[in-house]
C-alpha cells in the first residue's frame, strides 16, 4: 500500500511540473499573449500582441522574469527597442529606434538605468556620446577624436 503511495504522490508531482503551452486572447478574438509555462509561471519564449494583432513584444522568460534578449514593437510593428533582461531587470546594451527603424541611440543599462555609455545617432550618424553613472550623465561628447582620447573603446 506504501509503494501506491508514493507512486501517486510521485506521478502527481509529475503531472503539476510539466511544461504547457498557453494562450489568451483579447475579446475581439485576437490573441493577446502567447508562451510557455511551467507551474504556472511564464518560461521560456513569449509573444504579446495589441489588439490590432500585430506583435508588441517578445522574448525569454525564466522563473516568471524576463530573461536574455527581448525585442518591443510599436502599435504598427516598428520596432522601438531591443536588449537584454536579467531577472526582469534591464541590463547591457540596449538599442533604441526612431519612428523609421533606425538605431537613434543605444545605451548600457545596469539595474534599468543608464550606467556606462550612451550613444546618440542622427540620420544614422553618431552625433554625440554621454557617459553615466548610476542614471546621472556626468560627461558628454560631440566629436569622436576628443571621445577616443578620454575613452577606452573597448568598453564600448
Amino acid at each position: 500500500m506504501k509503494l501506491y503511495y508514493i507512486l501517486f504522490i510521485f506521478i502527481s508531482f509529475n503531472l503539476s511540473a510539466q511544461k504547457k503551452y498557453h494562450k489568451e486572447f483579447y475579446k475581439n478574438g485576437k490573441l493577446k499573449q502567447e508562451g510557455w509555462l511551467l507551474n504556472n509561471k511564464k518560461t521560456d519564449y513569449w509573444k504579446f500582441y495589441y489588439k490590432n494583432g500585430n506583435i508588441k513584444k517578445e522574448g525569454r522568460y525564466k522563473n516568471n522574469l524576463e530573461s536574455k534578449y527581448w525585442y518591443f514593437y510599436s502599435l504598427n510593428s516598428t520596432i522601438i527597442k531591443e536588449g537584454h533582461f536579467k531577472k526582469g531587470i534591464q541590463n547591457n546594451w540596449w538599442l533604441f529606434y526612431d519612428k523609421n527603424g533606425y538605431v537613434d541611440h543605444k545605451c548600457q543599462l545596469e539595474n534599468n538605468l543608464k550606467n556606462g555609455y550612451c550613444l546618440m545617432y542622427k540620420n544614422r550618424k553618431l552625433i554625440k556620446a554621454s557617459k553615466f553613472k548610476n542614471g546621472k550623465k556626468l560627461k558628454e561628447w560631440t566629436d569622436f577624436s576628443s571621445f577616443k582620447d578620454e575613452n577606452n573603446l573597448n568598453d564600448l
